[in-house]
C-alpha cells in the first residue's frame, strides 16, 4: 500500500477536523444567534490544526478509527480554540489579530468572547463525553480527566497564569519550562495520549508517547519564541514581537538566538528518539516533529 506523503496526509486530517468541527458547532442561524455566530467564527477555517493532527497520528499508531479520532481531535481544538479567544481579551494579552483576522473580541465584543470561550469549553466535554467506538467506558473516564487535567490549574490556565505573573519578571530558564508544559505542553500531550486511548494503547506504550508529546511540547513552544521575534505579522497571522513589548521572558531572551535552535534541534532529536519503539507506525509522528521546527507561523 502507498503512503500518501505528509503534505497530503495533513491536508486530509485538517479537512477532515475542518468538517467534523463544523458539525459539532451549533448553527449560525440558531439562537443565540450572535453566540453561535461568534463560536463559528473563532474555530473554523483557520488554524494550523497541531493538536488534532497529533491526535490522528498517535491513534493511527495503533489502527483507530477515523471517525474517532475526529470526535476526541474536536474536543481537543475546541478547548485550544477557548483558551485563544479568552488569552486575546485585554485582560489577558490585549491582542487584536488571531489566524489572520480580528480577535473574537474585536470582531462580535469582550462579553461575547467571554461567553465564547465558556462555551466551547463545555461543548468540548460534552463531544468528548458521547460514545466512542471500541472505548470501554472505564477508559473514556480516564481520557475525561485526562482533558480536563490539560486544561484546569494544573495543566494550560495554571499556566497562563503563571505567564500573566511572570510578564515583565526576571525567569531562570528551569522556571520558564515549568511555565510552557504547563501552558503549551499539557494540552499537547493529551491531544497525543487522548488518540492512542482510542486505539486501545498500553500503558508502556502511552508512556512512550508521554516522552514524546513532552519534548514536543517544548519544541513547539521555543519555535514559538523564535517565530515571534523573527517573523512577519503577515506571516504569523497574528501580532509579531508581543512577547518583547510585554518584556516577557522567552527563550530567545534567555538564551539567544543560536543557543535557542540548537536547544530546539536537541528537543526534536529527543522527540524522535521517543519514538523508536513505534517502528515505522510512528511515520506521521516523526514528520509531525520535523513540521514543527520548520514551521512558519
Amino acid at each position: 500500500m502507498t503512503v500518501a506523503g505528509f503534505p497530503i496526509w495533513q491536508q486530509l486530517i485538517q479537512e477532515r477536523i475542518e468538517q467534523a468541527l463544523g458539525s459539532y458547532l451549533p448553527a449560525a442561524d440558531s439562537p443565540p444567534v450572535r453566540l453561535h455566530q461568534a463560536m463559528r467564527y473563532v474555530t473554523l477555517g483557520g488554524g494550523k490544526r497541531v493538536r488534532p493532527l497529533l491526535c490522528h497520528a498517535a491513534g493511527e499508531i495503533f489502527g483507530a478509527p477515523l471517525a474517532a479520532l475526529d470526535q476526541i481531535a474536536s474536543a481537543v481544538e475546541m478547548i485550544h480554540v477557548y483558551s485563544l479567544v479568552h488569552d486575546d481579551l485585554p485582560a489577558m494579552d490585549n491582542d487584536v489579530l488571531r489566524r489572520g483576522k480580528p480577535t473574537c473580541h474585536v470582531q462580535f465584543d469582550e462579553a461575547t468572547a467571554l461567553l465564547v470561550g465558556d462555551a466551547l469549553q463545555s461543548l468540548a466535554f460534552h463531544i468528548a463525553a458521547q460514545s466512542i467506538p471500541n472505548v470501554t467506558a472505564e477508559r473514556q473516564l480516564d481520557m475525561l480527566a485526562l482533558l480536563a487535567n490539560a486544561a484546569g490549574s494544573r495543566g494550560m490556565a495554571g499556566g497562563q497564569a503563571i505567564d500573566l505573573a511572570a510578564t515583565g519578571q526576571s525567569l531562570e530558564i528551569v522556571e520558564l519550562e515549568f511555565m510552557h508544559v504547563q501552558k503549551t505542553g499539557q494540552l499537547i500531550q493529551a491531544a497525543t495520549l487522548l488518540g492512542a486511548h482510542v486505539g486501545g494503547a498500553h500503558p508502556d506504550e502511552l508512556h512512550n508517547l508521554g516522552r514524546f508529546a513532552n519534548r514536543i511540547g517544548l519544541l513547539f513552544q521555543v519555535i514559538d519564541d523564535i517565530l515571534d521575534a523573527e517573523a512577519s505579522t503577515d506571516a504569523l497571522g497574528k501580532t509579531a514581537g508581543k512577547d518583547a513589548a510585554a518584556n516577557k521572558a522567552t527563550y530567545l531572551t534567555l538564551l539567544g538566538s543560536k543557543p535557542a535552535r540548537a536547544f530546539a534541534d536537541r528537543l526534536c532529536m529527543e522527540a524522535h528518539e521517543a519514538l523508536s519503539s513505534f517502528g515505522d507506525n510512528a511515520l506521521r509522528l516523526h514528520q509531525l516533529t520535523d513540521y514543527i521546527v520548520v514551521r512558519k507561523n
